[in-house]
């Protein structure tokens, strides 16, 4: 059974041993989007950190229906934060390319992240930052993630933990309730996860801890996405000499 205090003191204990190894004095710097993981990431580097040491970085496109989520999070924590909308630059990217390119919708879904990645980076070396990765076990098991995006960070308090285990940690961070229960979006179709993913988190959750499924095509369709997505898991690939490589 899930310990969330155990899991939550180790976690906040582990945070404090990164910034003693590989940033002492450094402050925690994280994109605030407003959903559960971000919340709740921030909020076990304040309780590491103290909220002096954790910036929050706003980065709506354009328009943000949802961004009153993020602004409740960075007023309830009590940390400093700064808002970058990043549409200027998203526009600018899909203007400046030759019209001959056939971009396709996966490209241009996957453009915001990555900017929000470079933001952060850009802000985080302007405050004496690491930055905080926000993806959990469950996204990161089917690849629900953008790479060299949302993938990215100096370190990840989430990444063994899945999306009911962080919620569980929420609930113990005293942190609003409707921030911990939001329902997850990717924020860039529009739908929720568990729309484009085509099965709920509590079930990925559960086959992931228990091998455990219900029903066969979801079993499949996980496994499928899994094995297609490790390579965002891993580090990438590079040429050694020493390496002997067989020539057909």
């Amino acid at each position: 059974m899930f310990d969330a205090e155990k899991v939550k003191n180790q976690c906040v204990a582990w945070i404090r041993d990164f910034f003693e190894k590989n940033g002492k004095g450094c402050n925690a710097v994280i994109g605030i989007s407003g959903g559960k993981d971000s919340t709740i990431a921030a909020a076990l580097c304040v309780e590491a950190l103290g909220k002096d040491r954790v910036i929050g970085v706003l980065m709506p496109n354009g328009v943000q229906p949802d961004i009153d989520a993020s602004y409740a999070v960075v007023k309830h924590l009590g940390i400093k934060w700064y808002e970058v909308n990043i549409h200027d630059a998203y526009e600018g990217i899909l203007k400046a390319v030759d019209p001959s390119l056939e971009i396709t919708p996966q490209s241009i879904q996957n453009l915001p992240p990555r900017l929000r990645m470079s933001t952060l980076y850009f802000i985080s070396q302007s405050c004496n930052g690491r930055v905080v990765n926000t993806c959990n076990l469950s996204e990161d098991w089917v690849g629900y993630s953008t790479r060299y995006g949302d993938s990215a960070g100096d370190f990840s308090p989430l990444s063994h933990l899945t999306v009911q285990e962080v919620k569980a940690i929420g609930t113990l961070l005293d942190l609003p309730e409707f921030l911990v229960q939001k329902i997850p979006s990717d924020g860039l179709c529009g739908k929720t996860d568990e729309d484009n993913l085509g099965f709920l988190y509590s079930e990925l959750d559960r086959y992931i801890r228990t091998g455990e499924i219900d029903d066969p095509k979801k079993k499949e369709r996980i496994d499928t996405l899994h094995k297609r997505n490790l390579f965002k898991l891993q580090l990438m690939p590079a040429f050694d000499p020493e390496i002997e490589v067989k020539i057909k």
